[in-house]
């Protein structure tokens, strides 16, 4: 195979037409020139350059040869930009993943500001279910995956980064006793009728769950919807009360009131898992950032 160093020397003598002057533009001796010059001409297994006077011109093989170098070092050059532009990330891919709520208020100025600030970054964006995302980072599928998630983890390639918490509020009836409390004890909803709002069990029913267990009573359970908004629309309508992430409460209902809860409050810690592969790049960490200062203004 012929040896790219070696065919930047000839591109170098031909352009400049003598050994000389290219051994001046590429800050090496005359001598080395000729020497890189036969090698290259052995591995040719033909003569490259003619003698012209003081000079020397390319055979036709030497004409050949520095017109391919021209279209390598064009290519090697490209490859060159492309690789810093990766390394800075300014190209690339970033593949999301994110449950329902993380999506209507999270996500969009997250994704806004990757797009204006990393605009050759291709996004990959997809919503799943909350035991669906956290997977697709373990075997490769995304870089980033939004989710719920308590306890202790440690898998390998995974990173669990912090974002915030999200605690729970209850949703009354406005006619309701409990309405006219600013804050309201778990346990005073113990013998209320709940109207669940997760489709499936997951994280966020664990959370529920193990609040109302410290608190001294299983909840029941008489009506189950698929999302936050439908289920304050029950409640808005008399037939119970229901427990609502601050980020999933959305506008509010006529004829529901929202109240703090204590004793304890339920909470849903938020995170960001991370494919170790991919914490460096640039547009992670500033995804990383919008999300937690995005916060502030959306789960306060």
């Amino acid at each position: 195979m012929l040896d790219v160093r070696r065919l930047q020397v000839l591109r170098a003598v031909v352009s400049s037409g003598s050994i000389s002057a290219a051994a001046r533009n590429l800050g090496y001796t005359p001598s080395a020139i000729s020497q890189q010059l036969s090698t290259l001409e052995r591995e040719a297994g033909t003569a490259l350059l003619e003698r012209v006077g003081r000079g020397v011109r390319p055979t036709p093989a030497g004409a050949l040869l520095s017109q391919h170098a021209e279209v390598v070092f064009a290519q090697l050059s490209k490859a060159e930009t492309e690789l810093a532009d990766l390394k800075a990330g300014r190209t690339g891919s970033l593949a999301i993943r994110y449950f329902a709520t993380a999506g209507a208020s999270l996500v969009p100025p997250a994704v806004a500001a990757i797009r204006r600030d990393y605009p050759g970054v291709k996004l990959d964006l997809r919503l799943l279910e909350p035991g669906e995302a956290l997977p697709q980072v373990e075997n490769g599928d995304a870089d980033v995956a939004i989710v719920v998630f308590s306890g202790s983890y440690s898998k390998p390639g995974v990173e669990l980064c912090h974002l915030f918490d999200d605690p729970y509020r209850v949703a009354l009836p406005k006619s309701h006793p409990l309405a006219r409390k600013r804050v309201v004890d778990l346990g005073d909803l113990a013998d209320e009728p709940w109207i669940s709002n997760e489709g499936v069990p997951g994280p966020c029913r664990d959370v529920l769950m193990a609040a109302c267990g410290a608190a001294g009573f299983v909840p029941n359970f008489v009506m189950e919807c698929e999302d936050y908004a439908t289920a304050q629309g029950f409640v808005a309508a008399g037939l119970g009360i229901s427990l609502v992430p601050v980020l999933g409460l959305g506008a509010p209902q006529p004829g529901a009131v929202i109240r703090r809860i204590r004793n304890p409050e339920p909470i849903r810690p938020i995170h960001a898992a991370v494919a170790t592969r991919s914490r460096d790049q640039p547009a992670v960490r500033h995804l990383l950032q919008v999300l937690k200062d995005i916060k502030t203004d959306v789960a306060a």
